[in-house]
């Protein structure tokens, strides 16, 4: 186990004491690590990508603050630990790590640029219609099949699988801001 993995799996294991454990008691296994082999089987990237999971530690460093934030409460309008709507979790995590984003859903899906899905590295928003036609919610890829968020007022920050039922029929894109 290289060091770098061995201070990611103390992190997460302190952050998941910390904040609670995720409501589907999904925890991303292995948490990602920068230029380690992931042991989940994905389709080949394409020649342009491999540079960029090398130097996205800034998406290591959003996944990290969004993840130690699991727990915390809905609360529509919400932009903090006291409560967090979708859009608002992201501004803070993203403002937690020098980062500006636009405040509304509809706002993040025009900022940065489009990800495909198969090319989603942690940091990423991933967006999905939930409420109305087009992006209505959003989360933050935090590596291989997972994403954390705020989802609506029935539950707290959470992990989930991009690849459930309900979240895979709903994914309309994914944006980068980093």
């Amino acid at each position: 186990m290289t060091r770098a993995l061995a201070f990611i799996i103390v992190i997460v294991n302190i952050a998941a004491a910390c904040a609670g454990c995720a409501s589907t008691g999904a925890t991303p296994r292995p948490f990602p690590t920068p230029n380690a082999p992931s042991p989940v089987t994905t389709a080949p990237r394409p020649a342009t990508t491999p540079a960029l999971a090398a130097g996205n530690t800034a998406g290591y460093g959003v996944a990290g603050t969004a993840l130690s934030l699991r727990g915390a409460p809905y609360r529509n309008g919400g932009s903090d630990p006291r409560g967090f709507d979708c859009s608002g979790f992201v501004t803070y995590v993203f403002g937690q790590n020098g980062v500006a984003v636009p405040r509304t859903v509809t706002e993040q899906f025009h900022a940065g640029r489009q990800v495909a899905g198969p090319q989603l590295e942690p940091g990423d928003l991933v967006f999905f219609s939930t409420v109305s036609p087009g992006a209505s919610h959003v989360g933050i890829a935090i590596g291989g099949d997972e994403f954390v968020h705020a989802p609506s007022s029935t539950g707290d920050v959470r992990v989930e699988r991009m690849s459930a039922s309900y979240w895979a029929t709903r994914f309309v894109g994914a944006r980068r801001v980093l």
